[in-house]
């Protein structure tokens, strides 16, 4: 399902679905049980969160939201933590914690994106309640368990949101479901791993952090097709260090075959600078990749905010 909005897809599951999953384009989502809400993340500018927000309390009679999960720390998925009740309960990996009060994005965004995102939002609110491993928080008596793999993969912190009683799956951007997937500041070899440990849950449904929703009938076959662009890049890497190429000289020469038609294809680049960056064993410049991204792109990287 690729439509704009609050879809309940069990009793009292919801995901917010932003088309195209581009660009700081993300899904949320709310559980609402027993009078009150958790949320799955918020979204990347004031007006998108608000209109969420806004949804959820209609569709719940304006339950109280008691806690918010953070499914990693990109903006798109936290900046619209700041528009939570005082209330609200925000929760989180510890190495989101700290990366949300790491961002520079938000105060010094770089001319990178046309047009320049419109945030709208001036503070940053991370986790205030963090874990490691897993920790379960509970909408009424519905149980939202949280899991890391163990291992970065999209980012330092990512988990899952898993409901083990209707066997939703809120994957944050562990998957892209037609969108060009990002390990920029991640882990390709860790982004690799997460395919198969995904695959190990018991899913009815699945929300990826960007995309359509997923049916559980064609969830393998998605994430076949991550494998597939992990290792497309894995290889182009190898294969441009082989030949003297930079990522970027690696990404222009390489045929993305099957993933040409997706949205955000200056991703290659970036997730060259990440796969560069593993395999010499040395600190990654993510200006620099952004700026490769760029040329990459013939000019600024699409942005609908």
């Amino acid at each position: 399902m690729s439509t704009p909005g609050l879809h309940e897809i069990t009793p009292g599951v919801h995901a917010w679905v932003q088309p195209d999953g581009s660009w700081w384009l993300n899904n949320a989502g709310a559980i609402h049980a027993d009078g009150e809400v958790v949320l799955v993340d918020t979204c990347a500018n004031r007006d998108r969160t608000t209109r969420f927000l806004a949804a959820v309390a209609e569709k719940t009679g304006d339950a109280p939201i008691r806690v918010a999960l953070n499914t990693h720390l990109h903006g798109d998925h936290v900046y619209g933590n700041v528009l939570l009740p005082d209330t609200t309960v925000i929760v989180g990996h510890t190495n989101t914690r700290q990366g949300v009060l790491d961002d520079f994005l938000l105060r010094n965004t770089p001319p990178v994106w046309s047009p320049t995102p419109n945030w709208e939002i001036t503070e940053l609110r991370p986790p205030t309640l963090t874990f490691s491993s897993s920790v379960s928080v509970y909408a009424g008596t519905t149980e939202i368990v949280l899991r890391h793999p163990g291992y970065t993969a999209h980012t330092v912190g990512d988990v899952v949101a898993w409901l083990p009683d209707s066997g939703v799956l809120f994957t944050g951007d562990l998957v892209f479901n037609g969108v060009t997937p990002l390990v920029a500041m991640g882990s390709l070899t860790g982004a690799q791993r997460s395919v198969d440990w995904l695959r190990t849950f018991p899913v009815t449904h699945v929300v990826p952090g960007h995309g359509p929703l997923i049916p559980a009938t064609i969830f393998p076959e998605v994430l076949d097709t991550h494998a597939r662009y992990y290792q497309l890049v894995l290889d182009t890497a190898r294969d441009g260090m082989t030949r003297g190429l930079s990522p970027l000289e690696a990404g222009l020469a390489c045929d993305l075959g099957e993933f040409k038609d997706l949205p955000d294809q200056e991703r290659m680049v970036l997730n060259l600078h990440r796969a560069y960056a593993e395999i010499t064993e040395t600190p990654m410049d993510l200006l620099k990749a952004m700026a490769d991204a760029v040329t990459y792109n013939k000019g600024p990287l699409h942005c609908a905010l």
